[in-house]
């Protein structure tokens, strides 16, 4: 439940600090007093947009934070858990609105998204506003309050993904139809350039490797004929090669190393330089030996390398790119040859998903049907007691729509606001304080079957009095007998019968105005509901009056 509420210059607020406890808690006061001001601080809390306009005047920023009892709120705790942001059974949201634009949001001093207080709120408290009933005749709003009672959440997002992928299909469908002809041009061409990188085949090549051969193959004999004349040199010439005049320094310095050690270091030199030599030739031998003048070989290499270079320009790619870009190309053309874009498969998908989707809309439409059933009788019980007596709600449920991500069902709102009288849709029966009416049905209805601990009404009893105005406060106390619920009302037959009462003053002074709340005692509760009754003059009559609809509420 919410355990306190702090505000720093907001709207006309400058400082406020309030304490709440269990039950029904009554906001009073004038009109314009600021009251709404207390909701909308609220609901900042709760993740609305901040608006720089709701600071104070004169000051840089505002502050609200509003603490929450955990005890009866597991899905919170869950929430807050799963978040890393569990702080010992309880949770103090701040929301920080600077006068640049700026905010700032904590959850138990960790810094939070708008989304997060969305839903971390949305298991804390429930806010009923006062032109909820404005909206009630709207198709839209009348099957998002049926699906809330529904409460299949899973089922409802399944309906809504298995439409996704029927609309996809259909979609994916027209485009393969549409783009047939287009489709099997580009095939032929694709199939046209994979044959070209099949018989090339850029991914098995060496391109480099490749060069280095064409320039050997093509220099083949200018190789062959200088390697040779480097071997006569050094070892073939019969006359002169540096490996027999190497040979014989080297024997002769061995017998002059014998007799002087001084020439020791040149001998092992000149040795070292002939073992040299023999390797050296021993190579050039090998390497000239397998030299092949091989004109064939050289002309499918050279023609090779043509191939692939041409067909990187027509790609318009280097050639060391042919590879992947013949990956690609290939898998383009299994993709347009796959069931994709196979008309006949779509087709065939297609089907099916709507099979899937029907079977998982009519069993939503069961459930709603059943849901409806069930709730009209507690909604037109509720309508009886708030004055509509013979008043009967009727919530229809017919699968004739156009498939949706919401399902194929029509949910109509019906309602016979006296005895005998047909039902008929709200807007062609209901007045605007029937309509109030229903729509409070709707949300004590909703509030008794909800989990969440903490509930708001802003004047929802707008457009009753009377008798009337005392059974909706006692809706109300019932509501808090359970749960925290807090109402803003103008009618003292709902304030008397809260557990706590707060009064919403709007002060003037000194140039400046502000709004002040105050929470009264046994005294002060007597004379706010005496001045709800009697206006401006409050007689002894009117104390009695007010005394006397306390004492029946307790």
């Amino acid at each position: 439940m919410l355990e306190s509420l702090q505000i720093r210059n907001f709207a006309i607020i400058d400082a406020l600090q309030l304490e709440f406890d269990r039950g029904l808690t009554a906001l009073t006061g004038e009109t314009g007093a600021g009251k709404s001001i207390l909701l909308d601080a609220l609901k900042l809390v709760a993740g609305d947009r901040a608006d720089s306009d709701s600071i104070r005047t004169g000051c840089d920023r505002a502050e609200i934070s509003a603490c929450f009892d955990l005890t009866d709120c597991p899905s919170a705790r869950d929430w807050l858990e799963h978040n890393e942001m569990l702080a010992d059974g309880e949770c103090v949201i701040r929301r920080i609105l600077s006068s640049g634009g700026r905010s700032k949001a904590f959850i138990n001093g960790a810094s939070a998204t708008l989304t997060q207080l969305r839903e971390l709120c949305d298991r804390l408290v429930d806010i009923h506003g006062q032109h909820e009933h404005q909206s009630l005749q709207k198709a839209a709003v009348q099957r998002e309050l049926l699906d809330a009672f529904v409460g299949e959440r899973r089922l409802l997002g399944e309906v809504a993904q298995k439409y996704a992928t029927l609309r996809d299909l259909e979609q994916h469908l027209q485009q393969a139809e549409a783009g047939a002809r287009e489709r099997e041009q580009r095939i032929d061409l694709l199939q046209l350039y994979c044959e070209e990188m099949a018989q090339l085949d850029p991914a098995g090549v060496d391109f480099d490797g490749l060069l280095a051969e064409f320039r050997r193959l093509s220099n083949a004999e200018s190789l062959l004929q200088q390697s040779g004349d480097a071997l006569a040199r050094l070892y073939e010439d019969e006359n002169h090669n540096v490996q027999a005049a190497l040979s014989q320094c080297v024997r002769e310095l061995a017998e002059l190393a014998a007799t002087d050690g001084g020439l020791a270091a040149s001998h092992e030199l000149l040795n070292g330089a002939l073992i040299q030599v023999q390797e050296a030739v021993a190579e050039l031998r090998a390497y000239r030996d397998a030299i092949e003048i091989d004109d064939a070989r050289l002309d499918a290499v050279n023609q090779r390398i043509a191939g692939l270079q041409s067909l990187a320009r027509k790609h318009r790619v280097e050639v060391g790119e042919l590879a992947p870009l013949a990956q690609s190309l290939a898998a383009e053309l299994d993709e347009l040859q796959g069931d994709a874009y196979d008309v006949d498969a779509l087709q065939a998908r297609l089907e099916q998903a709507r099979a899937d989707y029907a079977f998982s809309a009519d069993e939503l439409s069961r459930k709603r049907r059943q849901t409806a059933a069930s709730l009209s009788e507690q909604i037109s019980q509720v309508m009886q007691q708030l004055g509509m007596s013979g008043g009967r709600f009727i919530i229809e449920v017919e699968a004739d729509d156009p498939p949706s991500a919401h399902g194929s069902d029509r949910i109509r709102y019906l309602v016979s606001a006296n005895p005998g009288q047909p039902p008929k849709t709200l807007a062609r029966v209901a007045s605007g304080g029937e309509l109030s009416r229903i729509s409070l049905a709707i949300q004590v209805i909703m509030s008794e079957s909800s989990l969440i601990p903490t509930l708001i009404f802003d004047e929802v009893d707008s457009g009753v009095g009377g008798g009337v105005a005392e059974i909706v406060g006692r809706k109300l106390r019932e509501l808090g007998r359970d749960r925290q619920v807090f109402c803003v009302t103008h009618l003292p037959q709902v304030a008397s019968q809260a557990h706590h009462h707060f009064r919403v003053e709007k002060l003037s002074g000194d140039g400046d105005t502000r709004t002040d709340v105050t929470s009264l005692d046994a005294d002060a509760r007597l004379e706010e509901i005496a001045r709800m009754l009697g206006g401006v003059e409050i007689t002894a009559q009117t104390r009695a009056h007010a005394n006397e609809m306390i004492n029946a509420a307790e």
